[in-house]
């Protein structure tokens, strides 16, 4: 069994009315490398993740056990470009690089779909590990254990900005302020801003992109506790970008654009803030989680 490094990318999942459902990949990495060892080490994170419950041990250890066999002791290394608890899908990008770790020093038994389903029992949904496992935008759900997902090709031009600030926003913080019903009309209009949206994506139609970039299940509660995110959308606005929504849970504010130098006058406007944003100029990344030949 030899060593395997994997390269994993961010995700950005919702899109707003996709909530739970969406899921887009992008050009900011994770790389993993595991390497057989005498006993489970790690290196490169915080040692208070060296232990059996990093998630990328987990999925790697989900993997072997799927195949009914003793998961062997490796040394696992963690390159982190991708922020944690930002909404940019740090926990899924650690998953889905220890479940394809595993995956090919077994020799490849499983596809990239059985993973997507033996790992959504560790995160849950499978709004963010599809597009890490799989690559490009896509929509999933769940049927009782069966996980599909299909794919969307958003059009070339545009760019999803992520703006991060400096601060930590959990999952579990931003689903607590979520109301445990909504009205009928407003899952109506959800159902409708997400079948337009989809279709926008495709075509690149940023006036479409940003009328359809709402719901009323998740953000109106979410965006308050996101300091800063109506100055954020303001300078976005003024910037001529509309089309801005939460990324995941929070906090990164994701901005939708085919203008190439947006991301670029927003560095400048966002210093005047107070929280450190941080401005991403992301493209799309259709590989998902891949093999790094070193």
């Amino acid at each position: 069994m030899e060593k395997v490094t994997v390269r994993v990318p961010a995700t950005t999942a919702n899109l707003a009315a996709g909530f739970d459902v969406l899921g887009c990949a992008l050009s900011l990495y994770n790389k993993l490398s595991f390497a057989p060892a005498e006993k489970l080490s790690f290196s490169g994170c915080p040692e208070e993740f060296w232990n059996e419950d990093n998630l990328a041990y987990v999925a790697f250890a989900a993997v072997w056990k799927q195949l009914g066999k003793p998961v062997p002791p490796v040394h696992i290394h963690i390159e982190a470009d991708v922020p944690v608890c930002r909404g940019l899908g740090s926990s899924a990008a650690l998953i889905a690089g220890g479940a394809m770790a595993a995956n090919l020093m077994a020799g490849a038994p499983f596809s990239r779909e059985k993973l997507l389903e033996i790992t959504t029992v560790i995160e849950g949904h499978p709004d963010n590990l599809a597009p890490a496992l799989l690559g490009g935008l896509t929509a999933s759900m769940m049927d009782g254990e069966k996980v599909y997902s299909v794919s969307y090709q958003p059009h070339a031009q545009l760019r999803f900005v992520a703006l991060s600030p400096n601060f930590e926003l959990s999952t579990h913080e931003a689903r607590s302020v979520l109301p445990k019903s909504v009205p009928y009309a407003d899952a109506v209009r959800n159902g409708g801003y997400l079948a337009v949206l989809l279709r926008a994506l495709e075509q690149g139609d940023e006036e479409l992109i940003a009328a359809a970039l709402r719901d009323h299940l998740h953000q109106p509660y979410r965006r308050k506790l996101i300091h800063e995110y109506d100055a954020v959308e303001k300078l976005a606005n003024k910037n001529g970008c509309y089309a801005v929504c939460v990324s995941g849970a929070g906090p990164t504010i994701l901005c939708i654009t085919r203008d190439a130098s947006f991301a670029e006058r927003m560095r400048a406007d966002v210093e005047a803030l107070h929280h450190g944003w941080e401005v991403r100029d992301l493209s799309v990344d259709y590989q998902g989680v891949i093999k790094l030949y070193e």
